[in-house]
């Protein structure tokens, strides 16, 4: 009888001390979730070469993918239409930070949640497009970077005509509905009165839309093309640049990385550095930082590339100012 209760207080001995042991023990750190929401192609495709270092700049900051953080990806392929499932999918995982690649993005992302971070990629005009209550205080649950607003639109129209000086038409293929579009539009008629230069509108508002695009081209042949970026543009990258190839067009664009398929030049905000001043909002917001108190950040670098390549099949000398002031010429 002894034996027997002996044995049954080991026993129970044994399991208080075993379940002491585990409450006592650490508990596995929760490894954060990120979600990203694009409105464009997989960041691992050719067309998505802007959001593929976010992962990179990650582990810079100590955040290894598939170890301290998992990254999720959600891409619409150019239908914006996509977006607000996309991002509500994200919600339901749930992810612990929400990265949204431009307005569209930002809006869905917006939608799908009032409590979950959200970091902005490239937003425009956050404020007039109600994400934010100012650059410097963010309020609610979004900030991160911006681009550079409506007055690239006449350093890009300078720069084209200093490349192409006997350019007088000036086609401008753009989305309508891109946020900020008509800041845009107005400054690009200061530059087209003050470089004496006509500017001729075609729409993209959709990727169907592409191929008409081109034939209006065909049918009123412009000096230059000046593309303005957008995620429909985006989605056919190459074969805007194939296209400008093939008939002879020099153009202009707002990213480098339609220089690195073939495209004469580009000019606008360094998607690199935006990408990791993203990276570093990601990094501060899981180190305990609230959004609303997080400035959004404007681009303070900007670059010109020119694909020289491109230009010699074009029969364009390029200026030597102009090269003398391009960050990388591609030879």
């Amino acid at each position: 009888m002894r034996r027997h209760t002996l044995g049954h207080f080991v026993t129970l001995a044994l399991t208080v001390l075993v379940a002491a042991l585990v409450a006592a023990a650490p508990k596995p750190a929760k490894v954060p979730r990120i979600g990203v929401l694009l409105p464009g192609v997989s960041p691992t495709a050719p067309d998505g070469p802007q959001h593929a270092p976010l992962q990179q700049d990650l582990r810079e900051l100590g955040w290894v993918a598939g170890q301290t953080l998992v990254i999720e990806y959600r891409w619409a392929e150019g239908h914006l239409e996509r977006l607000p499932a996309l991002a509500a999918d994200l919600v339901r995982l749930p992810v612990d930070i929400l990265v949204a690649g431009g307005n569209a993005a930002i809006a869905a992302a917006q939608q799908a949640t009032r409590a979950i971070p959200i970091v902005m990629f490239d937003g425009n005009d956050p404020v007039g497009a109600q994400f934010i209550a100012s650059l410097a205080r963010p309020g609610g649950n979004i900030t991160g970077t911006v681009d550079a607003g409506p007055a690239m639109a006449g350093k890009l129209l300078e720069v084209l005509t200093e490349a192409v000086p006997q350019a007088r038409r000036i086609a401008v293929l753009y989305n309508p509905t891109h946020p900020g579009i008509r800041a845009y539009g107005k400054e690009s008629l200061v530059a087209e009165q003050a470089l004496g230069v006509t500017l001729q509108p075609v729409e993209v508002r959709q990727p169907s839309d592409i191929e008409p695009a081109f034939q209006s081209l065909l049918r009123e042949p412009p000096d230059a093309l000046y593309v303005v970026g957008n995620p429909v543009v985006a989605l056919h990258r190459q074969a805007i640049v194939d296209f400008a190839a093939r008939h002879r067009l020099p153009a202009i664009y707002t990213g480098r990385a339609f220089v690195d398929g073939g495209g004469l030049m580009s000019y606008g905000p360094s998607l690199r550095d935006m990408a990791h001043r993203t990276a570093v909002f990601v990094d501060k917001i899981l180190k305990g930082a609230q959004p609303a108190d997080l400035p959004v950040e404007q681009p303070t670098k900007f670059e010109l590339v020119i694909n020289l390549k491109t230009a010699t099949a074009l029969g364009l000398a390029m200026p030597p100012t102009l090269l003398v002031l391009a960050d990388e010429v591609l030879r």
